[in-house]
């Protein structure tokens, strides 16, 4: 295992040393150690590489990840996971606002809460919450699915489109054109799946599904008001 110590080790080289790996991998396994909230750790990898972030992480963390598997051992701040394409990245701690924003793949889960604005304009990503998400969560969410297996804030899955979204707890509010829809078989073994991927011990059937009523995908000046 490659070890970097960021009290010793400036973040340039080892964001650098990382993205080396796409063009001739020579390490799969990479451990940081010294994060104190810095940003910008581990972005843009292109490599099937297991990353061990040792603290708490800034903004942007993994952000545009594919393939590579990243874990934080602790807190990770705004924009985590943010334009991720494939892989996974998982968040011990707590996950400040705009997590997995506008990402188009891969699984990101936070074991904790995530703060407002988790998976706004989600475009393919599945996003696992292990505690409670706040405003405006799934704002414009596109595709994927966002899992919270606490609470929401207001206007959960205001103004998305095909995104499914799974609550256990309550709701404060749901955006415009966000229903809670039917739960069936097919949901339910999704879900399952997708918990045990996540490693999170929950009960589907304990879940609520939200998603789009789909009456603002085209422009109709009787519901102006809703947009």
């Amino acid at each position: 295992m490659k070890t970097f110590d960021l009290t010793t080790t400036s973040l340039r080289d080892i964001n650098q040393a990382l993205h080396e790996q796409s063009s001739e991998c020579t390490e799969r396994e990479w451990k940081i150690t010294g994060a104190k909230g810095n940003h910008n750790i581990a972005c843009g990898l292109d490599q099937s590489l297991s990353v061990d972030i040792e603290g708490h992480a800034g903004y942007y963390c993994a952000g545009m990840n594919k393939k590579a598997h990243v874990v934080v051992h602790g807190n990770a701040g705004q924009g985590v996971a943010e334009n991720m394409m494939s892989g996974t990245v998982r968040v011990k701690g707590q996950a400040s606002q705009s997590a997995g924003a506008t990402a188009h793949g891969g699984l990101l889960v936070i074991e904790g809460d995530a703060g407002a604005r988790c998976g706004i304009s989600m475009k393919g990503v599945e996003i696992v919450v292990g505690g409670n998400v706040g405003h405006m969560s799934c704002f414009m969410g596109q595709a994927g699915a966002l899992v919270v297996c606490g609470d929401a804030g207001d206007a959960l899955g205001d103004s998305l489109y095909e995104t499914q979204i799974f609550v256990k707890g309550s709701v404060s509010s749901l955006g415009a054109d966000c229903i809670e829809k039917e739960m069936r078989q097919e949901h339910l073994e999704y879900l399952t799946d997708l918990l045990n991927r996540a490693g999170v011990d929950e009960d589907p059937k304990d879940f609520k599904r939200y998603g789009s009523a789909r009456q603002l995908y085209n422009f109709k000046v009787d519901n102006a008001s809703a947009y």
